[in-house]
């Protein structure tokens, strides 16, 4: 997920640290990637507290304000009711709607498994303050996608930057072809708990997590291909893996967190990859 916002923000020439993010769905998952963004802002030179106030993240009760009942993960992203007065409805109830209207967010994400929710008034707006929306629908199966990428493409001219949970297929508009890009961990992980173990590093730290995300995005930076996918595909997995392994041990290096000395990373996680050879068996 990482990944692919460091992707898109890359292809609209933005910086991370600039960007206001709307996530719909302030559970675990969604609050989980809120803090995986917030934390690379924090690397790119804002205060943990500048970040948090770049969400505006919304719950069951609509977006998350002080005073509201909410949960300890929650409690960073409450607005306050200063900025929100005159947001809600008459119950005092901030929807979707109104927070892409008043926050002007240039990432939607969505992990409320409330398909449709991503309407065509609320990606219009969003598109009037943000040229090329990134929006990631990502709440699966793909029967909850709050959108789909064919109706995010057709509401936006074909300038939506796209990224789901599940997979789609690609979509066909003005004779390009647009490729979906799926949030799928198996794009990181192998290769993170492959650079983990080149360098026995004593733990996973948040900038070996960012550092993986960096990588897998900077895999897609030089394809200007109309359409490309924000992510690589998972049949380069190998190529990702190595990757992204190599970008954990040089994090873990830097950090005093890797236990062994490694004078050439490259040639040490070429060497830890498994490779799929098999005897050759005679009858």
């Amino acid at each position: 997920m990482l990944a692919a916002v460091l992707s898109a923000v890359h292809r609209t020439g933005g910086r991370i640290q600039d960007q206001r993010v709307v996530v719909y769905g302030a559970g675990s998952a969604g609050i989980g990637i809120a803090n995986a963004i917030r934390d690379t802002m924090v690397e790119e030179g804002l205060s943990r507290e500048e970040a948090s106030r770049r969400f505006w993240c919304l719950g069951s009760r609509g977006l998350i304000v002080e005073g509201m009942p909410v949960r300890d993960f929650q409690a960073p992203y409450a607005r306050s009711l200063d900025e929100v007065a005159g947001w809600g409805d008459e119950r005092g109830r901030i929807d979707l709607a109104s927070t892409v209207q008043h926050a002007q967010p240039t990432i939607l994400i969505g992990t409320s498994a409330q398909p449709g929710s991503f309407t065509r008034e609320i990606i219009e707006d969003m598109q009037q303050h943000a040229p090329e929306p990134i929006i990631l629908a990502l709440s699966n199966p793909t029967v909850l996608a709050e959108a789909t990428p064919h109706d995010l493409l057709d509401w936006t001219g074909g300038m939506a930057l796209i990224a789901t949970g599940s997979p789609f297929e690609p979509v066909e508009r003005g004779g390009m072809q647009f490729e979906i890009a799926q949030a799928n961990n198996a794009l990181v992980f192998p290769g993170l708990g492959l650079g983990v173990a080149v360098c026995k590093a004593s733990r996973v730290s948040d900038s070996m997590i960012i550092a993986a995300a960096r990588a897998v995005a900077s895999l897609t930076f030089d394809d200007k291909r109309p359409g490309a996918s924000l992510l690589p595909s998972i049949d380069q997995l190998r190529l990702v893996s190595a990757t992204v392994a190599l970008a954990v041990v040089q994090c873990a290096q830097e950090e005093g967190l890797a236990q062994v000395e490694i004078t050439d990373p490259v040639q040490a996680v070429y060497d830890s990859m498994w490779k799929p050879e098999y005897a050759k068996i005679v009858l």
